[in-house]
């Protein structure tokens, strides 16, 4: 019989997503999220043509990098406010920017990887579904916005 594929083990095993642990720098615990979405970069595209170069087509370099929004959604919790507060704290010219950190566990709760959102802050907190027929948890969505992101498969910076 072939033996089973360990997830933590080998390389060539998809990560399985269960839950994050978020770390905010005004926090004293991690919070749990069920879904991170938006860590993603991109580069914008530079179109550059010598004047004299013979071909007739532009040359394409990278430009500056370009940081989406990232989405952290997690259940509501009685007297769990502090989002609501932190969204609230930002005013033109008075944002309270934080260092985030947002860690990928296994079934086990150990980390397999680590993003780091730098001068982090948010622009969106809201309730996903204000629905009352079905028998599930409230659902909290917090967006934030930040200048870079670095990542790591170590499970910690």
């Amino acid at each position: 019989m072939a033996e089973e594929a360990s997830s933590s083990n080998d390389p060539m095993w998809s990560v399985p997503k269960f839950y994050f642990t978020v770390t905010f720098a005004s926090l004293e615990h991690p919070v749990p999220f069920m879904e991170v979405s938006g860590m993603d970069i991109e580069s914008q595209i530079i179109e550059y043509r010598a004047g004299n170069d013979p071909r007739f087509s532009t040359s394409k370099m990278p430009g500056m990098v370009k940081s989406i929004n990232v989405t952290l959604k997690k259940g509501v919790f009685n007297s769990d406010d502090a989002f609501w507060e932190w969204y609230g704290s930002v005013k033109m010219n008075t944002i309270t920017r934080e260092t985030v950190t947002i860690v990928l566990n296994d079934e086990m709760g150990s980390p397999i990887m680590t993003w780091v959102l730098n001068n982090a802050f948010p622009i969106k907190i809201g309730i996903v579904d204000e629905e009352t027929t079905n028998n599930e948890i409230l659902v909290e969505t917090l967006e934030l916005v930040h200048e870079s992101i670095t990542q790591s498969d170590k499970g910690s910076l």
